[in-house]
């Protein structure tokens, strides 16, 4: 099985790129399966139903999520139906609204598990990421052997550290959170293929995705200033695995960075979907900002 993790999808810029450049990948990269951490879709800060549904329509399998999943309240009765794919990290709290994994067959049969978790090192002061996901793997392991865990984490280490807890008993980990790709992808030594962050789907011109000039005034007053989505620059990230459908172990892995300046790369096909085609180009962002 041939599998895509779209890394953290940044607003507006982010769905244009991918609703735009996913069909081509899928077809030049023969892909089987894909996973889109979508915690940022919505204007850099959450989700809605309706961005969900329309990143569905490009081609997503299952989307992941992060701490930013709740910036939205809106959000919390779509993530109670586990039909509609969207997961948000396991270790929550008892009682958060949602799922932390789902179980995704696809078209021939098979079936793929996705794991959803968030780190604690300089995070929020949720459960153990390590033993949610023992809970989660026992409860897929009679079903399937593909794993995919999307870690939301802020640090290399913790990261480092959920690779070597997991390895042999997940097909794939990707890190995500920090927004920059890392070049450290490789297969652990029991099977697991791992890198310590997927990197962005979105504008890269400004500060994680965001305009540098609230950033910078953040950093300079240490006042509040509003964040808006940047627009420059915009890449589409992620990885590519190759799992073995008998035993869950990856065969190889291999990063994806590919610039985006409203045309399909070379080397690309043309993909045409009447449905879909062009339906972010002229839609307005959903927010303005945050004040952070």
């Amino acid at each position: 099985m041939r599998i895509l993790f779209i890394a953290d999808i940044m607003g507006k810029p982010g769905r244009w790129a991918l609703s735009q450049l996913l069909r081509p990948i899928k077809v030049k990269h023969q892909i089987d399966f894909v996973v889109a951490n979508v915690e940022n879709a919505a204007g850099g800060y959450g989700l809605t139903k309706p961005i969900s549904q329309k990143i569905m329509s490009y081609g997503v399998d299952v989307q992941t999520s992060g701490n930013h999943i709740w910036d939205r309240n809106e959000i919390f009765p779509f993530l109670d139906f586990a039909a509609n794919r969207v997961i948000r990290p396991a270790n929550c709290p008892s009682g958060s609204p949602g799922y932390g994994s789902y179980l995704h067959s696809l078209a021939d049969g098979r079936k793929v598990g996705v794991i959803n978790a968030e780190g604690r090192v300089f995070g929020r002061n949720i459960d153990c990421p390590f033993r949610t996901i023992d809970g989660e793997l026992r409860m897929m392991k009679d079903s399937t052997k593909i794993i995919v865990v999307d870690f939301h984490a802020e640090t290399t280490s913790e990261k480092g550290a959920m690779a070597h807890y997991v390895d042999g008993r997940v097909s794939l980990l990707v890190g995500t959170h920090t927004h920059i790709q890392t070049a450290d992808e490789h297969i652990m030594p029991n099977g697991t293929a791992f890198i310590t962050d997927a990197g962005m789907t979105g504008p890269h011109s400004g500060v994680i995705g965001m305009n540098a000039d609230g950033v910078l005034g953040r950093f300079l007053t240490a006042l509040p200033h509003r964040f808006t989505v940047s627009s420059d620059d915009v890449k589409i990230q992620g990885v590519i695995a190759e799992v073995d459908d008998e035993t869950g172990k990856a065969i190889s892995i291999e990063r994806l960075s590919l610039d985006f300046d409203g045309r399909v790369p070379e080397g690309y096909e043309i993909v045409r979907d009447d449905e879909n085609e062009d339906e972010d180009a002229d839609e307005e962002e959903d927010t303005d900002g945050s004040d952070t």
